[in-house]
């Protein structure tokens, strides 16, 4: 005996089938979406550790060619704008996350600061 299959013009998904779908869906950025804010804090941080470095190289330039001495301050950041590669703006790189940079005296070490430098990961030099 031979069956024929009719097609009512009723095929699709059911119920079931999308909510294990979104389900699925669900699951995976419960997954990936932590681990994104993770890689862009982490970013971010390395962005603010290479601006100190790179402050820090500025002030070792300008201490020398100014004849500071150990404990002598420096003004942020009118002293060290000719030695540090500004932004299109024409400032100093700022903190990514939005902290913001401070000088220590001549000699110390660290030469500069985030005001970020408790957050984990660490906005420091180290």
């Amino acid at each position: 005996m031979k069956t024929t299959r009719t097609n009512n013009g009723s095929s699709g998904f059911t119920l079931v089938e999308i909510m294990i779908v979104i389900a699925i869906i669900g699951l995976l950025c419960a997954i990936a979406i932590p681990n994104l804010l993770k890689a862009a804090a982490r970013s971010q941080a390395t962005a603010c550790i290479n601006n100190l470095r790179q402050i820090d190289t500025a002030i070792q330039q300008f201490s020398v060619e100014a004849g500071k001495h150990q404990g002598d301050t420096i003004t942020w950041p009118t002293d060290l704008t000719a030695y540090i590669k500004l932004t299109t703006k024409g400032s100093i790189p700022p903190c990514p996350s939005g902290g913001t940079y401070s000088l220590n005296l001549v000699g110390s070490i660290p030469s500069a600061n985030c005001t970020l430098s408790t957050l984990t990961p660490s906005h420091q030099l180290q």
